[in-house]
């Protein structure tokens, strides 16, 4: 199933590990000139880029998708409307989807390849020191502070700490008190609320019609970093206080997959009826046209109803419902998009990050 995907996906990891990993002397010179090349295209654009003593970096999982490139574009410009003082620029944290989009593994409308340059958010940190950006904030774009969001910590104490030693000390320490952290949209019990009602405002009409389920990624399998599952949970209370045809599920969370969302769906006496299907995920991008919206056989095995590779297009389709799938990511509605902007606006300073890293309560 899904071979072309797979395919492409072990070219990006290949090319992923040939960028960044080594095993003799001329692997060690081709991934340090990589290394340098990436940065010094990073620098470039930096460079030409700063009008401001301010930057703001927007860092994303990543995704090869045009749609999902139209909307990082779109809260590209968003950003620089509500901040018109600062520089905006926009990061991966996946290498895979850094790799994937360079090489171009889909196009556009028109059929014309697309490809895109983004790059990890040390290639950028370490270009804001170069231009001596005086103030700067990381704003993640998570949906919850989990596995992601945590990868974005890293990238910025990597960078407060100087790890690879080639920048300026001095310059570091001028940014304490100017080194921001935006966390992600669903960072705390407040966030909740306030996404359930811009979703609500959003999707009371089709709620009114039917059920409304939303499929989130969730942290995988077997941990739960920084317990940031509870906020899909919360999320779907928030929302079943205004309606209850509204559910929350996920891809990777235990106990909140597609064949759990039936289960609360058939409890709570909805067996047949409409289903509309959104992507709880920043963008729509595999997740979304793969996992929720894929249709035809590639995407249902009846031999293995409960399989994993069963999107959920088809699963609840076979399960007696008429669910319509709908490619819209969060970013793309903009009183979520609002959100993540407050959220930069108020954002938790450095020695503080550790404060947004545990959203049990």
């Amino acid at each position: 199933m899904k071979i072309k995907a797979i395919l492409v996906a072990m070219m990006a990891m290949t090319a992923s590990m040939v960028a960044f990993t080594s095993c003799s002397d001329d692997d060690d010179d081709k991934a340090t000139n990589n290394y340098t090349a990436y940065q010094e295209a990073v620098d470039a654009q930096v460079k030409a880029a700063k009008k401001h003593d301010s930057a703001i970096l927007l860092v994303a999982f990543g995704s090869t998708w045009n749609n999902a490139f139209k909307a990082f574009d779109a809260t590209k410009a968003a950003y620089e409307k509500a901040f018109p003082g600062s520089d905006v620029y926009v990061s991966y944290s996946s290498a895979i989807c850094i790799n994937r989009a360079a090489f171009g593994e889909n196009t556009d409308e028109n059929g014309k390849i697309v490809k895109r340059d983004y790059y990890a958010p040390n290639f950028w940190l370490h270009a804001f020191a170069t231009a001596k950006y005086k103030d700067i904030t990381i704003q993640s774009l998570q949906v919850i502070p989990g596995e992601e969001y945590s990868r974005v910590i890293n990238y910025i104490k990597d960078f407060a700490n100087n790890h690879l030693g080639d920048l300026d000390d001095k310059y570091l320490e001028g940014l304490d008190g100017h080194l921001w952290l935006g966390t992600p949209l669903l960072n705390n019990i407040d966030d909740v609320q306030k996404a359930a009602t811009a979703i609500d405002n959003m999707y009371k009409g089709k709620a009114a019609q039917g059920v409304v389920a939303f499929m989130g990624h969730g942290n995988p399998d077997t941990y739960d970093t920084y317990k940031a599952n509870i906020r899909y949970t919360q999320l779907e209370e928030a929302l079943q206080a205004k309606n209850k045809n509204y559910f929350v599920g996920t891809v990777d969370m235990p106990e909140n997959y597609k064949q759990d969302v039936l289960a609360r769906m058939q409890e709570a006496g909805i067996t047949s009826g409409k289903m509309n299907l959104y992507p709880l995920m920043s963008i729509c991008g595999d997740h979304g046209h793969n996992d929720m919206a894929g249709q035809g056989s590639d995407y249902w095995d009846a031999e293995d109803e409960e399989s994993e590779d069963n999107s959920w297009f088809e699963y609840f389709s076979h399960k007696g419902y008429a669910p319509q799938s709908n490619l819209i990511g969060l970013l793309e509605v903009e009183s979520l998009r609002n959100l993540w902007i407050e959220h930069t606006k108020h954002p938790v300073e450095l020695e503080d990050y550790y404060h947004s890293m545990y959203p049990e309560e």
